[in-house]
């Protein structure tokens, strides 16, 4: 496949009845890279996604001494233990690419290395503030250079000294375990009190290698407390089916009339699939079968079954942090809902690979569709049917797949023609995802 291209899609994708298999989740598949690196010992990893960013994870912490083997599609990862990375050079450059959890975890393993990091990402990362991660770091005893700079690329000097605190989080599951991670290399007991509840992956993760974690829940919030300094060991791990990933072939069936579709073994932790409770009050025809807790990674697995639906329109406020990433595609799914359909809290969107606030208004207006947007907020003005006629999009944004992917939604749902640029993006999240819309009956032409 071509570095740089683009797709084109000039038709309307007919009814499929399908067996979907979707690539494995990106955010624990970074993790367990990143933990393993922290374990002492031979760590084995199955079923590691294969995208950009994964393999962006894989050589940085090759770089930081990490030896790492490749065997049959099974990853066997030679741990040292904390504080273990080893390298000659006065500064070790490592490239994040496209990902942010990449870019905020390995900050907080750097944290605790008396050693020098530049970290420098693609043009689309090097645009995104890092200042909620940068701040709690900070107060661990880490440096930042330049002083007062906020995004990639920077230079991390390490501690030797890191001090356990107390911090507070507001809805990001990145900060955390960035948090988290400094924390396991670092004295006494940290805490962190989660203000507003954020994905779990890298909780559940230090319960299933045994670090010193505890978790006390309550109505509003979450208080999570590590001691620091205890040895940790490799572990067998198996990364389920990614749901951000499953949510645009969700979407798809739903919007395609006389569809369906099942797709096994995706992760079904409950931080991770709050998009699949919007989608059913606004009378998506979508079940869960076959739940149960994988041996291998500890996280909740089903089979989710969707049958395409008449949808209605929405307003949501609450809970906006634990969808935030499928916004984009549920505002697709809106358009389709007759009436108005409003979600509120979405600022973080202005934050991602790009202002995806602004990206949603653009598609939608090319599509015809009303929608009006404030800094928090997206009002789409749904319809029973779509104008078609006359109706192209084009979409150029740099760097974010998920406006590619959400631009092919839309125009296979309503046959309205497209042409999408920088299309190579989505193999930083979903490799494959060309085959598989051309395995359902999807005519999407590599440019």
């Amino acid at each position: 496949m071509k570095k740089n291209f683009s797709v084109s899609i000039n038709k309307k994708i007919e009814k499929f009845n399908k067996k979907i298999k979707i690539p494995a989740d990106k955010s624990t598949s970074i993790r367990a890279v990143l933990f393993a690196s922290q374990c002492i010992g031979l760590t084995k990893i199955n079923n590691l996604l294969p995208s950009q960013d994964v393999l962006n994870c894989v050589d940085a912490i090759k770089k930081l001494g990490i030896k790492i083997v490749k065997s049959n599609g099974l990853y066997k990862i030679y741990g040292n233990g904390l504080g273990s990375f080893k390298t000659n050079k006065k500064i070790t450059k490592i490239f994040v690419g496209n990902s942010g959890t990449l870019t905020r975890l390995i900050m907080g393993i750097c944290t605790t290395h008396p050693n020098k990091f530049k970290l420098c990402g693609d043009s689309s990362m090097s645009k995104r503030d890092l200042s909620a991660t940068i701040e709690p770091l900070e107060k661990i005893g880490a440096f930042f250079y330049p002083e007062n700079k906020k995004k990639l690329p920077l230079i991390i000097q390490g501690t030797s000294m890191p001090l356990a605190q107390h911090f507070e989080t507001h809805g990001s599951a990145q900060v955390k375990s960035a948090i988290c991670l400094s924390a396991l290399n670092t004295p006494g007991i940290t805490t962190i009190e989660e203000k507003k509840i954020s994905r779990n992956h890298t909780e559940l993760f230090l319960k299933k290698i045994n670090a010193d974690i505890k978790v006390k829940k309550f109505k509003k919030n979450n208080v999570i407390s590590i001691k620091g300094k205890k040895n940790l060991y490799s572990f067998d791990y198996a990364v389920g089916s990614d749901p951000s990933s499953a949510a645009f072939l969700i979407a798809l069936t739903l919007l395609t009339p006389g569809s369906k579709s099942i797709i096994h073994n995706v992760l079904c932790n409950d931080t991770r699939i709050f998009f699949l409770k919007i989608l059913k009050k606004m009378n998506g025809n979508i079940k869960i079968k076959n739940l149960k807790r994988s041996k291998k990674s500890g996280e909740l697995e089903g089979s989710i079954i969707t049958t395409s639906s008449k949808l209605k329109p929405i307003k949501v406020s609450k809970d906006i942090a634990k969808f935030i990433d499928e916004i984009p595609i549920l505002s697709i799914c809106a358009i389709f809902a007759n009436g108005v359909s409003k979600f509120t809290g979405v600022q973080q969107l202005a934050n991602k690979e790009s202002n995806r606030i602004l990206e949603i208004k653009k598609l939608l207006k090319q599509a015809g569709i009303k929608c009006e947007t404030t800094k928090d907020s997206i009002k789409i003005y749904g319809k029973n049917e779509i104008e078609t006629k006359n109706k192209s999009i084009l979409i150029k944004t740099k760097g974010d797949h998920r406006i590619c992917m959400v631009g092919t939604i839309l125009s296979l749902v309503t046959g309205i023609k497209a042409k999408i640029n920088n299309f190579e993006t989505v193999n930083t999240s979903f490799p494959g995802f060309i085959p598989l819309i051309k395995n359902l009956g999807g005519k999407i032409v590599v440019n």
